[in-house]
């Protein structure tokens, strides 16, 4: 049976509802963007003027920086390097399902792990948004803040990893929301893992 479930998702996609799903019929622990909010407690960072916990490559990360800080790294690095831990002392303990957070490549020598990557048509991603997170929200504003929360993790993924987000290679199994549903896929990602 697989001890550690990874679910890396598009924006809309359903990652996150399809993970607590698995983790509720599985009895798994389910850990997201809490993580790193308890990355940021460790490091002692103030949350409210530092740091966004989404999936965001350093501000300062550049030029700018190479130049005037060459020996501290960016807040969210350090954030990162602690999220990186949390997230192996979890794999540790297995019985968990954990979305986001680059948690497949930082957990892909695990044994006992399920790499899922969860996508679907912009389309269906729009309508589900629309439905059920962002009623009031324009559909054009809606499509815009897909495309910019799929590049930035893109850019999060390509940036602490080295490797393409939703990319097949990087996952044992890519699933189709849009094609397959939500149930379905928790009902093959439980199959899978049993």
């Amino acid at each position: 049976m697989k001890k550690i479930i990874t679910i890396s998702r598009e924006f809309g996609a359903a990652g996150g509802t399809i993970g607590q799903l698995v983790a509720k019929r599985l009895g798994y622990e389910y850990v997201d963007k809490e993580l790193v909010i308890q990355a940021a407690r460790d490091t002692h960072i103030d949350m409210t003027r530092y740091f966004n916990p989404d999936e965001k490559v350093p501000v300062l990360f550049g030029f700018t920086q190479s130049l005037f800080d060459l020996y501290n790294a960016p807040i969210e690095e350090k954030v990162y390097d602690k999220q990186k831990e949390i997230i192996r002392r979890i794999g540790e303990h297995g019985s968990c399902v954990i979305v986001g957070r680059n948690a497949n490549s930082i957990l892909k020598e695990f044994d006992n792990s399920l790499h899922v990557f969860i996508y679907a048509d912009v389309s269906w991603r729009l309508r589900r948004l629309k439905k059920e997170k962002m009623p009031e929200m324009p559909e054009q504003k809606i499509e815009e803040h897909i495309k910019n929360i799929d590049k930035a993790r893109r850019k999060f993924c390509s940036y602490y990893t080295k490797q393409e987000f939703g990319l097949a290679d990087n996952y044992d199994i890519c699933l189709s929301t849009s094609s397959l549903g939500i149930e379905n896929c928790a009902d093959i990602i439980c199959r899978l893992a049993e």
